[in-house]
């Protein structure tokens, strides 16, 4: 009998689970999904540091994937609280006609269970088969081979994914069977009569609270664009996030008065239609949803910024990859090396005689002289670094450094700048297939392509007045800007700096800094091109073994690293940026979409007077859209203007690796997503909320 009962309940309130249904499927499909990376790199053609690279996104999934867990427990556990209490009055009546709470609890158990095998099922397949746009993606991302590309199921990601979900429901059976058990027949048979007092803010403070809300989201705003190079993210950042969280909340706790206050000196717009009837009810219950909706909001701003800012991420590193790794190697030695010298991080290191004469061979002379087999180089090009120790970022900027320590005061000011002679930049440009440049024999060019140096530096040059000594000799810039260039790969562009002067400057033997030689491997195949690589990358090749043996230093980077690498950051990065965001956006969704739908249930009375009063269900489910779009496009829309500012202050701090200029792409990807899974969930409250309506108690 409690079978039947189940089965037909479940039926009768299809309705009231579509919100739950939709949930716990979407819930289900992205943790598969997600989590069926381990089978989907098994089809993958791929290096071996990208399979390690595959393996640690796998490992940080598992980790991120226990967060969202938890999180998609909590929403069905409010999914179901919803649940519940719509049915009080039915329990009510199973109560009068002598069935016990245990039976009550066994009928909520059967329907639990029902629903929640039908959702994992539905969930599983939708996640399988979105799992193998996930392979695609995968592949594109990490640059693999798609040759041996089949339908993949993952069995490990099955399992996962049913005991994490027969967790989260016995923790729901166990609420449930609680709530029940607390229940009193009285408070279940009135459930339904519950009276609300409306309570309308006084409209002058509502609308003092919002202009002080935005102004403290606007100095917020200020404080993460235009003041972005004076914070420490680590320690200032704090200031802007808790101004942005108080911010909101002053904007919804004063909202519902200032608009209502609005609305009502606009008497046309406010009597036509039922617009008064919604205004009031948007006015009670943004009174009462203060927490949850700036809850909501921060959520859907976190899942914008994310989304946007890892992506535009992603395209701006792809597309600069290819104009950074113009070659296969870059290597560099240090010159003249003293006896005692302090490392990057300061500590003193005393020298050998080995390593000082070393310091004065070029860097081809060393690779010989250590065991090397030149013949697996070609196109070899080597030139020597200099720096002349007091002439420093510092003395560059000259008048301008005072200002430009205001506005930038965390920067290193007292490094050395880096000095080309002309013609060893154009051997380096030939190779790289950049601009080359000439030089008169009393100028210079400041070559510089990281963005915000290149802002600082424009300073000093703009005047056309930035007279530099050199060598003993007076320069003066032949452009008022800098002029894009680079000898370093990387994955971005990252030069600050690079001094380029004529042959003729008397740069002596004792200014040399560094040895830095390019080359690409002599191998055609990527096979042969990556054996090569492990000569210089691998720690027990015999040549690597040689070096370390006598203390001989040469770092280096190459081509296939820089790019293996840089591949594995930024997907890392989008993988549990996307994770994260359909979370944060699932959870508001589902959080505003129940909220809507109690709120509708408590509002059926109010409904019924409409009717009474000669409003048609055309007029009805007008107001019914209109509360529900409002409720839904507020936070959405405050988010968006939170986003405008975040996404660029993460533009600032990622500054020389994300682009601006790559947003737009990254944008329409956001909306797409945003306006799927949100765009679902209002129109599931609407049609919910619609029949909700309709009912008589």
């Amino acid at each position: 009998m409690l079978f039947k009962l189940s089965i037909k309940n479940m039926t009768k309130s299809i309705k009231d689970y579509s919100i739950y249904f939709l949930t716990l499927v979407l819930g289900v499909a992205i943790f598969y999904m997600f989590n069926s990376l381990d089978s989907q790199q098994a089809m993958l053609e791929v290096s071996r540091s990208t399979h390690e690279i595959i393996i640690l996104l796998i490992n940080i999934l598992e980790f991120v994937s226990i967060f969202v867990a938890v999180v998609l427990g909590v929403l069905i556990v409010y999914a179901n609280y919803f649940l519940i209490n719509r049915r009080k009055k039915e329990f009510g009546i199973y109560m009068i006609l002598g069935m016990e709470k245990r039976q009550i609890s066994k009928i909520i158990l059967l329907e639990t269970i029902f629903v929640g095998i039908i959702s994992l099922v539905a969930g599983i397949i939708i996640g399988v088969f979105a799992s193998q746009f996930m392979s695609i993606l995968v592949a594109k991302l990490f640059e693999a081979d798609m040759s041996n590309f089949q339908f993949v199921f993952s069995r490990d990601s099955c399992i996962k994914t049913c005991i994490y979900f027969a967790v989260m429901y016995l923790a729901v059976m166990f609420l449930n069977t609680f709530t029940v058990s607390k229940y009193k027949l009285i408070n279940l048979l009135n459930a339904t009569k519950k009276n609300e007092t409306v309570k309308i803010r006084n409209p002058f403070l509502a609308i003092l609270v919002f202009i002080v809300g935005v102004s403290i989201l606007g100095y917020a705003y200020y404080i993460v664009t235009v003041k972005t190079n004076t914070l420490k993210v680590e320690k200032d950042l704090i200031k802007p996030i808790l101004m942005g969280i108080l911010g909101t909340i002053a904007i919804f706790w004063s909202l519902s008065g200032f608009i209502l206050t609005t609305m009502q000196k606009m008497k046309k717009l406010y009597l036509k239609d039922t617009n008064m009837f919604v205004l009031r009810q948007i006015n009670n219950k943004i009174n009462t949803t203060v927490v949850s909706m700036s809850v909501i909001c921060i959520m859907l701003f976190m899942t914008i910024t994310i989304l946007s800012s890892s992506l535009s991420l992603r395209n701006s590193m792809q597309k600069d990859l290819l104009e950074m790794t113009p070659v296969d190697l870059n290597l560099t030695k240090k010159a003249n090396l003293p006896e005692v010298y302090k490392n990057a991080y300061g500590k003193e290191i005393q020298t050998t005689e080995e390593q000082r004469e070393d310091s004065k061979l070029l860097i081809s002379e060393t690779l010989n002289n250590y065991g090397l087999d030149m013949n697996v180089l070609k196109d070899i090009v080597e030139i020597p670094i200099y720096v002349q120790e007091d002439l420093t970022m510092e003395k560059f900027l000259g008048d301008q450094f005072e200002e430009i320590d205001k506005e930038f005061p965390y920067l290193i000011y007292s490094t050395p700048e880096k000095i080309l002679k002309v013609s060893d930049y154009n051997k380096i440009a030939e190779a790289y297939g950049i601009e080359k440049y000439e030089v008169n024999d009393d100028e210079y060019i400041m070559l510089c392509d990281f963005d915000n140096q290149v802002e600082i530096r424009n300073k000093a040059l703009l005047d056309g007045n930035n007279i530099l000594e050199i060598a003993g000799k007076q320069y003066k810039s032949k452009y008022n800007e800098c002029k894009k260039g680079f000898i370093e790969m990387n994955v971005s562009h990252v030069n600050i700096g690079i001094l380029i002067v004529p042959d003729s400057c008397n740069l002596t033997e004792e200014m040399k800094d560094n040895y830095f030689l390019i080359a690409n491997y002599n191998a055609i195949t990527d096979e042969k091109k990556e054996e090569i690589e492990k000569i210089f990358t691998e720690s027990n090749s015999n040549f690597v073994q040689n070096l370390n043996s006598n203390g001989i230093e040469i770092d280096g980077m190459t081509k296939i690293a820089i790019i293996e690498s840089s591949l594995g950051l930024t997907t890392i990065i989008i993988f549990i940026a996307i994770y994260l965001g359909f979370i944060f956006l699932i959870a508001s969704s589902v959080i505003l979409a129940l909220k809507q739908l109690t709120d509708s249930s408590d509002n059926k009375q109010r409904y019924a007077i409409l009717r009474k009063i000669g409003c048609d269900e055309k007029m009805i489910n007008q107001a019914l859209f209109r509360q529900i779009g409002i409720f839904f496009g507020v936070p959405l829309v405050l988010a968006i203007i939170h986003s405008t500012f975040g996404i660029q202050f993460a533009l600032n701090l990622l500054s020389g690796i994300a682009k601006s200029n790559e947003l737009l792409p990254s944008i329409i990807v956001t909306i797409i997503i945003i306006g799927t899974i949100y765009g679902l969930y209002f129109l599931a409250t609407y049609w919910g909320g619609k029949n909700i309506i309709k009912e008589e108690d």
